[in-house]
């Protein structure tokens, strides 16, 4: 009971909080979602994922490890989705934001706190966080926007998008700036640093923003694809982590871990490439908002679990 109300007061309620007030926001100045999502994306973005690869320290063994399981769980998950999508027999926009909301989850900031709390800080734990939440942030800049544009677009147009992306610069940089021990100036440094710790916000206001746009009414059909998403990313997720981390002889913390990884829900990521690229934009907000609110109880249940196995 302590684990749940510790997430449902330093994890969920202060998110819904930030997303309440970007709903007020909109309902009041109206604000421009396009902008928004662009701060996010070539801003605030690069910004966090540059600041944590730089100042984490992470054993090389250990980021093979975790590269092999995320890999591994990436295509178990796409599978699943896949049998969906087909069964389901959406349209091309629909089949990719289906995708984007299962295969992309939050692994910045609703992950990182949530493994501080489940491992009392550990540092190991830390770092295997920290790598995910790298590659979660690289896929959706790459194999995201692909999806959210193969339908319509030429592959000309959907690559020079893709390496128009910052976040896909900033990673190799971040290793190589610590590997080398190459020391950041304070007049630089302190923009970093106050551009990454406005990321968590502006992404949740962003939600927020859009969530205030949309209408609330939810047709039937809608309803049963949210619901759909929410129990194949926070269900499925968990599952499917165990299954990967078993086949793959992975034990202890670092296990535990890679499933509380898996366990978060639908990330801000989706809500934004859906808004950037005009794709399933309502679906996309409502699988992250309602993913969000269910994640309290079985973020919850997962960690009870790992706690009794592990």
């Amino acid at each position: 009971m302590s684990i749940f109300l510790h997430i449902l007061l330093t994890n969920v309620m202060p998110m819904t909080i930030m997303i309440a007030i970007g709903i007020l926001l909109e309902k009041i100045f109206h604000l421009d979602i396009k902008t928004l999502s662009k701060l996010n994306f070539y801003l605030f973005s690069p910004a966090v994922i540059f600041t944590l690869l730089y100042e984490t320290p992470i054993a090389a063994g250990l980021i093979g490890k975790v590269l092999l399981y995320f890999f591994s769980f990436m295509i178990v998950q796409y599978v699943v989705v896949e049998i969906v999508v087909r069964i389901r027999r959406y349209t091309p926009t629909m089949r990719s934001a289906m995708r984007n909301s299962v295969l992309f989850y939050n692994s910045a900031n609703y992950g990182i706190p949530l493994n501080q709390l489940a491992f009392a800080g550990n540092k190991e734990t830390l770092g295997i966080q920290v790598i995910i939440m790298m590659l979660q942030s690289l896929v959706p800049n790459t194999y995201g926007i692909y999806s959210v544009n193969s339908h319509k677009s030429n592959m000309k147009d959907v690559w020079k998008t893709i390496i128009g992306m910052p976040v896909i610069y900033v990673i190799p940089l971040a290793f190589l700036m610590r590997g080398f021990e190459i020391p950041i100036p304070d007049p630089i440094q302190t923009p970093i640093n106050y551009v990454s710790d406005a990321f968590i916000g502006t992404a949740l206001l962003t939600l927020g923003v859009q969530l205030g746009q949309m209408e609330w009414k939810i047709s039937r059909s809608l309803a049963i694809d949210v619901s759909i998403s929410g129990a194949l990313r926070l269900i499925g997720g968990p599952l499917l982590a165990w299954a990967v981390v078993t086949l793959l002889g992975i034990e202890g913390l670092t296990a535990a871990a890679l499933i509380v990884s898996s366990a978060v829900p639908t990330s801000l990521s989706s809500v934004l490439l859906a808004v950037e690229f005009d794709n399933e934009k309502e679906f996309a907000s409502q699988a992250v908002f309602v993913s969000t609110l269910i994640s309290i109880v079985t973020v919850a249940v997962v960690i009870f679990a790992l706690n009794i196995h592990v």
